[in-house]
C-alpha cells in the first residue's frame, strides 16, 4: 500500500521546472540527512518530492509527545507531512513496508516500486542514503541498495543519483555541544545511538553544499517529528548558531550510475537572500 499527498505550490525561481525526488526509510530521515538542501531547492523553484518507505512504527515514542492510543506509525506519518510542509516539499509518498524489516521485503518487489515512483515523479535528481546508511541502519542500507538498482535498471532514462552522507565526527560534536548547554539533561543523545557511527566509513563526499541559510528550516522540520526529537534529543538543545555551524553543510556522493552530466545541484551556490 502507498499513500500520496500532493500540495500545489506555484513554482518560480531560477530552478523552476527542475524536479528532485528524495527517497528515505523513515519519517525524520529526510530532515536530518538533507533538510537544508531540500528546503534550498524548493526555494529556488525545484519541485521537491519525498518518498518514505515505512511509517516508522517501530521507532521510539518520547513520553508526553503524542496520544498513546494512536498507533505510532499514524502519528509519524502526520509528523512527516508537517516536516515536508516546512521544507517546501510538494509531493509526499508513504509506502507501508515494515519498519525495521526492510531487508526481508521481496527485493524485486521493492525495486520495482522504486522504479514506478521514479517514473511517476520524473526527477532530474534522486537523493537517497549512501552505502553506509548514514550510521549502518539496516533499513537505510536496504533502501540504498534498492534505489541504486532501480536507477541502474532505468538505463538511458535514469536521473542523476546522489547519496547523502555525514562528515565523520559531526554528530559526536552535536552531542558534546548539546551536553555543554547548562539547561540540557546530562544524558541527551541521538536516539541512544553511538554518535561516532554517523559517517564512520562513509565514502568521501564529492559535493558539499553550504545550506546554512536554510538550517532554520531544517531545524523546524526536525522539530515537527515531536515523538523523535524531544527534550532527550541532542538536536533539541542546539542554539541557532550551533545548528548552523554543525548541520549547515550537507555532504553528497555522486553515484556511479544514472545520468552522469551536470545537474542543478552542482549549480547551487551559497546565498544570503532572505528566506521566502
Amino acid at each position: 500500500m502507498c499513500r500520496r499527498q500532493t500540495r500545489v505550490i506555484p513554482r518560480t525561481g531560477p530552478l523552476a521546472g527542475r524536479r528532485l525526488l528524495a527517497i528515505f526509510a523513515h519519517p525524520d530521515d529526510e530532515s536530518l540527512a538533507c533538510g537544508g538542501t531540500l528546503a534550498w531547492c524548493a526555494a529556488q523553484g525545484v519541485r521537491v518530492s519525498l518518498l518514505c518507505v515505512t511509517r516508522g512504527e517501530m521507532g521510539q515514542r518520547a513520553p508526553g509527545t503524542s496520544d498513546e492510543t494512536i498507533p505510532l506509525g499514524t502519528i509519524r506519518r502526520g509528523e512527516l507531512h508537517a516536516a515536508a510542509q516546512r521544507l517546501g516539499v510538494e509531493d509526499v509518498i508513504v509506502f507501508d513496508h515494515p519498519d525495521g524489516s526492510l531487508n526481508g521485503v521481496d527485493e524485486p518487489q521493492l525495486r520495482n516500486e522504486m522504479i514506478v515512483a521514479i517514473r511517476h515523479v520524473r526527477p532530474d535528481v534522486v537523493i537517497t542514503f549512501g552505502p553506509d546508511g548514514l550510521y549502518w541502519h539496516p533499513d537505510h542500507v536496504t533502501v540504498h541498495e534498492r534505489v541504486t538498482e532501480a536507477v541502474q535498471q532505468l538505463g538511458a532514462s535514469a536521473p542523476a543519483l546522489f547519496y547523502v552522507v555525514f562528515a565523520p565526527g559531526v554528530m559526536r560534536r552535536v552531542v558534546e555541544t548539546a551536553r555543554a548547554n547548562p539547561d540540557a539533561p546530562p544524558d541527551v543523545s541521538l536516539w541512544s545511538l553511538d554518535p561516532d557511527a554517523f559517517g564512520a566509513w562513509a565514502p568521501a563526499a564529492t559535493l558539499v553544499l553550504d545550506a546554512s541559510a536554510y538550517t532554520p528550516r531544517k531545524i523546524e522540520a526536525l522539530r515537527c517529528h515531536r515523538t523523535q526529537v524531544s527534550a532527550a534529543s541532542a538536536l533539541a538543545w542546539l542554539t541557532p548558531s550551533e545548528a548552523e555551524r554543525l548541520l549547515g553543510h550537507e555532504h553528497f556522493v555522486r553515484a556511479a550510475t544514472g545520468y552522469m552530466g551536470p545537474t542543478f545541484l552542482d549549480a547551487l551556490r551559497p546565498t544570503s537572500a532572505p528566506l521566502p
